[in-house]
């Protein structure tokens, strides 16, 4: 079945979240490392930005180079409003503010291997559901589910009710998630959600 007429790529703004603090990398920009090359960043925005209309980075730290790896791409850099990287509902918050489309689909800095129909698929089960939030779940080689919340399709109109969440403290992506209409959308690989976390992951994609 066929998104609707606004869950089109054109009305998608495409969110890269960088802004973390990298703390099981040693605190470094983790969105900088490189992989065969390239900046990991740079790796999720080549995936992402065919998928959506505009692009935007939300990164705490080095927005000059940040914005140099978005160039191609027309993509902005954006940083958290809310302080002392506050998580990536913050990123999200951030993207919300400053998209201009109706929808917005977040993908982390460090997963290199994102799916190239992220956006569709997502698209597709919130406007079959008529959702608030489209989430994406994998089911590794032993049946375990696995839910993967900040690969997400929102509708930007969540802005002031993630705004008051983060400013009463909370943090938890699921639990926010929690309080609006969400459905999580089955993808077949879980490897192209595969998140490096520390230098010896990315050491061991490099080599594989």
């Amino acid at each position: 079945m066929p998104a609707a007429l606004n869950l089109l790529p054109a009305n998608l703004t495409g969110l890269v979240l960088a802004g973390g603090r990298g703390t099981r990398m040693g605190g470094i920009d983790k969105g900088l490392q490189l992989l065969h090359g390239e900046a990991l960043a740079l790796h999720v925005m080549k995936r992402l930005a065919p998928q959506t209309g505009s692009l935007l980075i939300s990164a705490n730290r080095h927005p000059e180079v940040y914005a140099a790896l978005g160039s191609p791409f027309g993509a902005s850099v954006i940083a958290d409003s809310v302080a002392d990287f506050s998580g990536p509902l913050a990123g999200l918050l951030a993207g919300l503010r400053a998209a201009r489309t109706p929808f917005v689909v977040s993908a982390p800095c460090d997963s290199p291997g994102l799916p190239a129909d992220l956006a569709a698929r997502l698209a597709q089960a919130l406007d079959a559901q008529q959702a608030d939030i489209a989430t994406v779940t994998t089911v590794d080689a032993h049946g375990e589910t696995s839910i993967h919340p900040v690969f997400a399709l929102l509708r930007t109109s969540l802005a002031d009710d993630l705004s008051a969440f983060l400013q009463a403290g909370e943090r938890k992506v699921r639990a926010w998630y929690a309080r609006h209409k969400t459905v999580e959308v089955a993808f077949p690989d879980e490897r192209a959600f595969y998140n490096i976390n520390s230098l010896q992951e990315l050491a061991d994609l490099e080599r594989h």
